[in-house]
């Protein structure tokens, strides 16, 4: 039986504070979430001002980021090069840019995914968090 890495509450914590701290600094109101491998929420906060749908939209992101083991974003492009078949993907809702997958050691231990602001921005928030854990 093979073992693998997964993210514990602290990893969490760091993650969600430098995710926040980059948006807070660039003053963007978004909704930042954290789901595990399985793409199940482990956390999520909504920034002050930020749109109510945000905290949908961020969760959403995160697990097809998780799920695919690839950003959001190549969903999205896959969808506007004419491949809108992947619109009815079972489980993924978030195919839109914005989520990031965390991986270490080539293991995939979940996805930090940001809405609010633009989708570059929402990238640049989750890798921000990503980079917390130092992998």
């Amino acid at each position: 039986m093979q073992s693998k890495p997964f993210l514990e509450l602290a990893d969490l914590k760091r993650i969600a504070a430098a995710a926040e701290a980059e948006a807070l600094s660039n003053k963007w109101a978004v909704s930042i979430s954290i789901v595990d491998d399985g793409g199940h929420l482990l956390w999520l906060q909504r920034l002050d001002g930020a749109a109510p749908i945000s905290a949908q939209i961020a969760p959403a992101k995160a697990r097809t980021a998780a799920l695919g083991r690839r950003e959001s974003r190549i969903y999205e492009e896959m969808i506007n090069a004419g491949r809108v078949s992947f619109l009815s993907a079972p489980g993924m809702e978030g195919l839109l840019e914005g989520a990031v997958p965390i991986i270490k050691d080539g293991q995939c231990l979940g996805a930090v995914g940001v809405s609010g602001v633009k989708s570059t921005e929402d990238v640049q928030i989750a890798r921000a968090g990503i980079a917390a854990l130092g992998l």
